[in-house]
């Protein structure tokens, strides 16, 4: 099942907070959590799962938004975004020194944040894709194809306006389309634009494979096999020699 992207909002004007959370909720981005301090955003990334953290950059703790920047890139692989009243240049120059994936000045309206978010999950899924971890505003750029980004367990997919997270073990196929590709999860299925050969290369060794030049499967999602085709949730999916030779033997393995 897809999940919607999930936020840790980490601001200490309660009333700002809040507001941010209702923003958020209503265009579709789940809350983890809603906290006013440093100490409160750390106990919070090491026990629950985390997509994106909207960070003020001043806290009611000694530690700042930065110290809490520089904690994420230290510790996890995910995209952060500084929320803050503060846009004189010394503030930014201490800011730019964590590599943030977005710097958002308030007061702001909805567009504004989701606009924000959206920028930041893409410089950091095109980022990934390119060995870096942050971005500035000014190396978006909007012809490239944003299409996904692998995390432990999981792959961001985009779908209409936003990104979800999507289970390895979910993924039943991949069906290749001209330049896009065809995901299929049990219920739902998702266009990304990317060569086969590449999307293969980022998922996990042990359970998809090239069935045929045009797909990718999950085996731990075959129903059932013959000398020409494998069935995967009723659909008929082509197969090579090589990929039959494969399935036989662990069969029998």
């Amino acid at each position: 099942m897809e999940q919607p992207i999930k936020i840790l909002i980490v601001e200490d004007n309660v009333i700002i907070a809040d507001d941010m959370q209702s923003m958020l909720e209503e265009i579709g981005y789940e809350i983890v959590d809603n906290v006013i301090v440093y100490e409160q955003a750390v106990e919070v990334l090491k026990s629950q799962q985390v997509d994106l953290v909207l960070i003020d950059i001043i806290l009611a703790s000694d530690k700042t938004g930065i110290d809490l920047g520089k904690h994420i890139r230290e510790n996890y692989d995910i995209p952060f975004i500084f929320v803050t009243s503060n846009s004189d240049r010394a503030t930014v120059e201490n800011a730019k020194t964590v590599k943030p994936n977005g710097y958002l000045v308030k007061p702001f309206e909805q567009q504004d944040l989701y606009t924000s978010i959206e920028i930041a999950l893409s410089n950091f899924i095109y980022g990934k894709e390119n060995g870096n971890k942050g971005f500035s505003s000014e190396e978006l750029n909007d012809d490239v194809p944003m299409s996904n980004s692998i995390l432990k367990d999981s792959i961001f997919v985009k779908k209409q306006h936003l990104y979800y997270r999507i289970q390895f073990g979910d993924i039943q196929f991949i069906k290749a389309d001209n330049v896009y590709l065809e995901v299929n999860t049990v219920d739902k299925k998702f266009l990304v634009r990317s060569p086969l050969k590449d999307y293969l290369e980022k998922l996990p060794q042990n359970k998809f494979y090239r069935a045929h030049k045009s797909y990718i499967v999950n085996v731990d999602h075959i129903d059932a096999i013959n000398s020409k085709d494998i069935m995967i949730n009723n659909t008929l999916i082509p197969i090579s020699k090589d990929f039959k030779e494969l399935i036989i033997s662990a069969m029998n393995s």
